[in-house]
């Protein structure tokens, strides 16, 4: 769970490092009625030389790529909001959590948010993912279709489809959902990028209807340092319940391996090559490897 609770916790907003009880909105926030709004999670960690924020400069980046999909103009450049996240990083009493930056419209109950202020808001957690060996179900939900969104948006609006899977299948006892795109192919978890092990090779879904997260991107890369072949390409559900291994990453989940797919079993236990990727993975935002150094950018 999201630890959002604390007197000591701070919110920052427009600009301002503000009270976290005073950090609101009003009822006819227009991102609030249409899910115009687009958010980013960051993760920073306790590393060897001090705080560190994971992948700053990319999350951003994608940050405003997504407000740029809604016509969004920020008054804040990317530099300020990079240094926005540090203060609050500095503000807030964690050496280690999760960071939600977002961008929603203002007071408008029309659909076209024409005129309406647009707003930024950066909040921080002490999240910790403590979830492994995921029942997995393929939700009868399906991902949307990327002609009716920018997949590589992260617009809020969006996730209703992902609590839709995920209520799907949870109601039915399992963990967590895996979605299809429109043509039946695998596309990804309702907040997670997917990664299977079938022999020698690791492979990742192409799908047009997935976004094709900053940690996938990450673990793509790790894998070729490791002497790994990862290839991304189209998979079918056939595909990933004949895996030897498979696992869900993103910021939240950072790396969670998968027990069982449509209750066919995938393994009693994290595989190899997920735990060396894994190992990997928390060695380089602990600040261990130093050729991922530029990885991380460290609160001063």
């Amino acid at each position: 769970m999201l630890a959002f609770s604390g007197d000591f916790m701070k919110a920052w907003v427009n600009g301002k490092i503000v009270p976290w009880d005073e950090a609101k909105i009003h009822v006819t926030c227009h991102s609030l009625h249409y899910g115009t709004a687009v958010f980013e999670g960051i993760r920073f960690y306790k590393a060897e030389k001090g705080i560190a924020v994971f992948r700053l400069k990319e999350h951003v980046n994608r940050l405003f790529n997504s407000a740029d999909a809604l016509s969004m103009e920020l008054k804040f450049s990317r530099n300020e909001i990079e240094e926005a996240v540090k203060k609050m990083v500095r503000a807030n009493n964690f050496e280690e959590g999760y960071i939600r930056p977002l961008i929603f419209y203002g007071e408008c109950l029309n659909v076209y948010p024409e005129n309406v202020s647009v707003n930024c808001a950066i909040v921080i957690s002490d999240f910790k993912n403590d979830k492994d060996g995921l029942k997995v179900k393929i939700s009868r939900f399906k991902r949307i279709n990327e002609s009716a969104t920018v997949s590589e948006a992260k617009i809020s609006g969006n996730y209703a489809n992902s609590v839709l899977a995920m209520e799907d299948v949870r109601r039915q006892g399992y963990d967590e959902a895996l979605m299809l795109d429109e043509d039946g192919m695998v596309s990804e978890g309702p907040a997670h990028n997917l990664f299977i092990v079938k022999g020698a090779l690791l492979l990742s879904p192409t799908s047009k209807s997935a976004l094709q997260g900053i940690t996938r991107d990450s673990i793509l890369r790790i894998a070729e340092e490791l002497g790994y072949t990862a290839i991304e390409q189209e998979l079918e559900a056939e595909d990933i319940k004949e895996a030897d291994e498979a696992f869900f990453c993103g910021t939240g989940s950072e790396i969670i391996w998968i027990k069982s797919i449509d209750d066919i079993g995938i393994s009693d236990e994290i595989g190899e090559v997920t735990k060396k990727i894994k190992d990997k993975y928390f060695e380089i935002v602990k600040g261990k490897d130093k050729k991922f150094d530029n990885w991380l950018e460290y609160i001063s």
